[in-house]
């Protein structure tokens, strides 16, 4: 497994939430890299280097997983739960990212182990707030542990 710490791997099916998501990942001074995919199979085929993305120095397991729970096809939750039951992916922190604020989401999310929950606002500048937040903490102050 190659693995690099520093990269983040979006998974959202809407593209105008993921180009607001990578803006505002990148405007709180994030110059790391961020692969985004559109569904759960994508993320899956990704994260277990299948497919398209089986060369695992083109496509490193990510340090940081920003993950949307309502997707097309394989889920959020499922995705979730695939890499919590992987024994070298579990230790990759997910981050729930979606727009969901039902009590039974999030009891599914950290049901699963999700590292964290965070909903999306409507307004764009509270938006790229919590963004900024969850990158400066995930990404600067977070001592992940290491992966083989």
């Amino acid at each position: 497994m190659i693995y690099e710490p520093s990269s983040i791997l979006l998974v959202e099916d809407e593209e105008a939430h993921a180009e607001l998501t990578v803006r505002a990942i990148r405007k709180a001074g994030n110059a790391n890299r961020i692969d985004t995919v559109p569904d759960g199979e994508k993320a899956l085929d990704y994260l277990f280097n299948r497919g398209k993305y089986s060369d695992k120095n083109q496509y490193p397991t990510p340090g940081l997983v920003l993950l949307d729970i309502k997707l097309p096809g394989v889920d959020g939750i499922e995705v979730l739960k695939k890499i919590k039951e992987d024994d070298e992916l579990r230790k990759v922190p997910v981050v729930m990212l979606t727009t969901s604020e039902r009590s039974d989401d999030i009891e599914a999310c950290y049901g699963h182990y999700a590292n964290s929950y965070l909903t999306k606002p409507v307004g764009f500048m509270e938006f790229e707030d919590k963004i900024r937040s969850l990158d400066f903490y995930w990404m600067i102050i977070n001592r992940p542990p290491l992966l083989d």
